[in-house]
């Protein structure tokens, strides 16, 4: 049984390390997989969403043109801030 709770805390480790160190992106660049990867609560369908407005819209100019994408709220703003860019 040992074994198996080890192999468990390192895989939850692993994920755990990949949120916390996600790659910044581009948002203005980045395709939908790049997005779903790298931000947490966004999905490959709320990403693509972000590509749809942006095709739509223009580029963003800051995180909080993206609380004009239907699916992306407050908190999933707050949560990815610091991982956005928009250059």
């Amino acid at each position: 049984m040992k074994p198996h709770l080890l192999s468990l805390l390192l895989i939850f480790s692993l994920f755990a390390a990949n949120l916390l160190y996600a790659d910044p992106v581009n948002i203005n660049t980045a395709t939908a997989e790049q997005i779903a990867e790298n931000l947490q609560g966004i999905g490959i369908k709320k990403a693509q969403a972000i590509i749809q407005y942006r095709e739509l819209n223009g580029k963003f100019h800051s995180a909080e043109d993206l609380l004009n994408v239907k699916g992306i709220g407050e908190s999933t703003l707050r949560n990815n801030q610091d991982n956005l860019l928009f250059e």
